[in-house]
């Protein structure tokens, strides 16, 4: 999701990259779930985050759906978010211990909190959320530990890019002369990279910059 954001407000007005220390680590949040409530529809799930979903519950994207996921506008394009339920709006894979049920699959956006991430010249740099979570005590982590995801310069360059084309079709939909090509245009980004599956034993990031590729020249 896009955003225009004052980082002096938010975050301890430093930026940091994956080899820095930041103070981030909750040490297993010792039963706090705060985090994972109340987020409505914000937590937007990327073509990775369904790869591992999917091959950790052994579900399609569709089976998914049923229970587990929303479909929700954000900027413009039609993404999947995790689905909140009850009065607290607690995200759908909390138990009732306040614990991820899908801790090892879970999405990139929760890996990554408390942090965030500032986008500028064709990449990014982490920053630490001031005012987000609630433990007083953090400990210092390198940050692509705190992530906890293998071959992190390949991720890294994944969520550059995947941001990147999101953002260009995202503003394809602003300038779209009419509902008709929105629609198209948000259907076929669902239908190439979610609800057609991913290869579960194949390394994903070939499959998923072969569907980039396909819609490079692709016009709406």
């Amino acid at each position: 999701m896009l955003r225009e954001v004052d980082l002096s407000e938010i975050s301890d007005g430093k930026l940091y990259t994956g080899n820095d220390m930041v103070k981030a680590d909750c040490r297993g949040c010792n039963g706090c779930s705060e985090c994972c409530q109340g987020m409505g529809d914000s937590i937007i799930l990327d073509p990775l985050d369904i790869f591992r979903i999917t091959k950790y519950l052994e579900k399609s994207f569709e089976q998914l759906l049923e229970d587990y996921l929303e479909l929700n506008v954000a900027d413009g394009i039609v993404l999947p978010n995790l689905k909140m339920t009850g009065k607290s709006e607690r995200c759908i894979f909390l138990n009732q211990e306040g614990r991820c049920r899908i801790h090892e699959a879970r999405p990139g956006f929760c890996r990554l909190f408390p942090l965030g991430r500032y986008y500028e010249n064709h990449s990014f740099r982490y920053f630490l959320q001031a005012h987000e979570c609630p433990k007083p005590d953090r400990s210092k982590i390198k940050i692509r530990k705190w992530l906890d995801t293998e071959n992190f310069q390949q991720y890294e360059k994944f969520i550059t890019d995947w941001h990147y084309y999101l953002k260009e079709r995202q503003e394809a939909a602003r300038n779209a002369e009419g509902p008709e090509l929105i629609k198209k245009l948000s259907m076929d980004i669902l239908r190439r990279f979610y609800v057609c599956p991913y290869e579960k034993e194949a390394d994903f990031y070939i499959q998923v910059y072969e569907r980039m590729k396909d819609t490079e020249n692709s016009r709406f």
